[in-house]
C-alpha cells in the first residue's frame, strides 16, 4: 500500500493508479458504502443462488480461509484481492515463509479476500479467482495454498488484463497444483458453484475497516511487509525475525 511514484512512471498510467496503494480503489467502495460494491461497481451483479460455503473455511458464513493448527497461540491475517500487484509481491516473496511458520505452529493464517479491483480497472478476474480458490480450499487447505500461489505467480504483467476472468486461465493454472483437477473443482470452476460466496467475502472486507491490500497482522498488530518503494517484499528473514519477536514479549 505504499505509493511508488518512480515505479509507476515506468508502468504508465494503469500502474500509476495501482501503486498508489490498492488501498485507492478500496476507499472508493468503502466511500460509497458496501451498497455501492454490492450493486455491480466491483465486477457486476451480485452472483444469483445460495452462498454455499467452501469446505474448510470459517468465520461469519465461512467468509475466512484457515490455513494451520486451530490451537496455535498466534493468528497471522491476511488480506488480498487476486488482481492487486502488491498481493503478488507478497505472496511471491513470503507466501512459503507463511506456510512454513504455520506448518511449525507459529501461528495459525487466516486469509481474507477482497475484489475491489473488479471495479476499479473493469472485469471479473478477482471474483472469478476466489471462486476458484473456493473451489481448491474445498479440496483441502494445501491445495488452497499451493493454487493461490500459482496465482499470484502468473497474475497478468498488465493489471488492465482481466486473465483470472477466464474459466480456460483458471482451469490450465490448476493443473500446476498435484491432484487439485477433481471432478468436483472443475465444475466449481465452471459453474460458479462459490460466486455467491465470493460475494460475501467481499462484503466482509468491507466490514472490516480496512482500507485496501495487502494487509498482514499478527495478532491483529499490523506488519510491514512491503520494501521501502513497495516493488518488492522484505525477506524471508526478516519477516520471521519480525514473528520472534512479536511473539516472544
Amino acid at each position: 500500500m505504499t505509493t511508488a511514484p518512480e515505479a509507476a512512471a515506468r508502468r504508465g498510467r494503469t500502474r500509476r493508479f495501482l501503486l498508489f496503494g490498492c488501498a485507492s480503489a478500496a476507499a472508493l467502495g468503502l466511500a460509497a458504502g458496501a451498497g455501492w460494491y454490492l450493486g455491480g461497481a466491483a465486477g457486476g451483479p451480485p452472483a444469483d443462488g445460495p452462498a454455499l460455503a467452501p469446505g474448510h473455511t470459517t468465520g461469519a458464513d465461512g467468509t475466512v480461509i484457515p490455513y494451520g493448527a486451530a490451537g496455535a497461540r498466534h493468528t497471522l491475517s491476511v488480506w488480498l484481492d487476486p488482481r492487486c500487484p502488491y498481493c503478488a509481491v507478497v505472496e511471491k516473496g513470503l507466501g512459503t515463509t507463511f506456510k512454513a511458520l504455520a506448518d511449525k505452529g507459529t501461528f495459525r493464517i487466516e486469509y481474507h479476500f477482497a475484489t475491489f479491483l473488479d471495479g476499479a480497472l473493469g472485469g471479473k478476474g478477482s471474483k472469478r479467482a476466489l471462486n476458484a480458490l473456493g473451489a481448491a480450499v474445498n479440496e483441502g487447505p494445501g491445495k488452497f495454498m499451493a493454487y493461490a500461489r500459482v496465482l499470484f505467480a502468473h497474475q497478468p504483467e498488465e493489471e488492465k488484463d482481466d486473465k483470472f476472468g477466464s474459466t480456460t486461465t483458471l482451469l490450465d493454472l490448476a493443473d500446476r497444483v498435484e491432484g487439485l483437477r477433481t471432478p468436483a473443482f472443475n465444475r466449481a470452476v465452471k459453474e460458479l458453484t462459490y460466486l455467491p460466496w465470493a460475494e460475501k467475502v467481499s462484503s466482509a472486507f468491507y466490514r472490516s475497516g480496512e482500507k485496501g491490500t495487502p494487509v498482514v497482522k499478527l495478532d491483529g498488530r499490523p506488519l510491514d511487509v512491503l520494501s521501502g518503494d513497495g516493488t518488492g517484499s522484505i525477506s524471508p528473514e526478516k519477516f520471521t525475525e519480525l514473528v520472534e519477536n512479536a511473539t516472544h514479549r
